[in-house]
């Protein structure tokens, strides 16, 4: 398997994940929140946008784990 098709592979899968943890965000976490933490300010799209920065950097962090370092 070439090194292409792993990255693909492996961006996919973490695309993958990522929309399934938004998902569960969308659908439990940030309701949960607003109903708990911020009852009557019902700011939902501040936690919509950290939930999506998280799983940006999270995708970032591992796609720049994953290539290691360039060559010089």
């Amino acid at each position: 398997m070439s090194e292409r098709i792993k990255m693909i592979a492996t961006f996919a899968f973490l695309g993958f994940v990522a929309g399934v943890v938004a998902n569960f965000t969308g659908k439990y976490v940030i309701p949960w929140l607003s109903a708990i933490v911020l009852p009557n300010i019902g700011l939902d799209w501040i936690f919509s946008g950290a939930a999506g920065a998280l799983i940006t950097i999270g995708l970032v962090t591992a796609w720049a784990y994953m290539s290691g370092p360039g060559e010089q």
